[in-house]
């Protein structure tokens, strides 16, 4: 089975990532495919309701190379799979202020369908990405002398 696997870097970097969740995909042909194909980019999407119903927004696939006329949108809104009590509870978190929801990681499972890990997030500050930043440094610098 393939090994797709696409991140988003910069979340981790943008926001403190406080409460993880798996949640299904609504795809159409020719996206699978692309998303098969690693042709996905997460950086600037984020997630929102629209009435009860949890939407990633401005999630870039690429359109399939062999689609014809039928080929999708490549950043058209597409809606997530969560069960009832999932959603009630994001709902609730975000209600808070300066906590929004962000996809981290879209991947294929060993069924064959794409998931995608989405999280509650609340902004960095200036600071804090300069201290996150300097604590990634020392830790590569630490690997980097390890080896010796």
């Amino acid at each position: 089975m393939s090994n797709i696997s696409i991140k988003n870097k910069r979340a981790g970097f943008e926001y403190f990532l406080t409460e993880e969740f798996t949640a299904g995909i609504v795809l159409t042909g020719t996206e699978i495919k692309s998303v098969r194909e690693g042709k996905a980019n997460l950086t600037d999407s984020y997630c929102a309701f629209e009435g009860d119903e949890l939407y990633v927004k401005n999630m870039h696939i690429s359109e399939y190379k062999y689609g014809t006329y039928s080929n999708h949108d490549p950043k058209r809104d597409r809606k997530l799979l969560l069960n009832r009590r999932e959603l009630r509870k994001i709902i609730a978190k975000t209600r808070e202020k300066g906590l929004t929801i962000v996809p981290t990681l879209l991947f294929i499972n060993d069924k064959g369908l794409a998931k995608l890990n989405i999280a509650i997030a609340k902004g960095k500050k200036l600071y804090d990405k300069r201290e996150s930043l300097k604590t990634k440094d020392t830790k590569r610098e630490i690997e980097r002398h390890k080896d010796y």
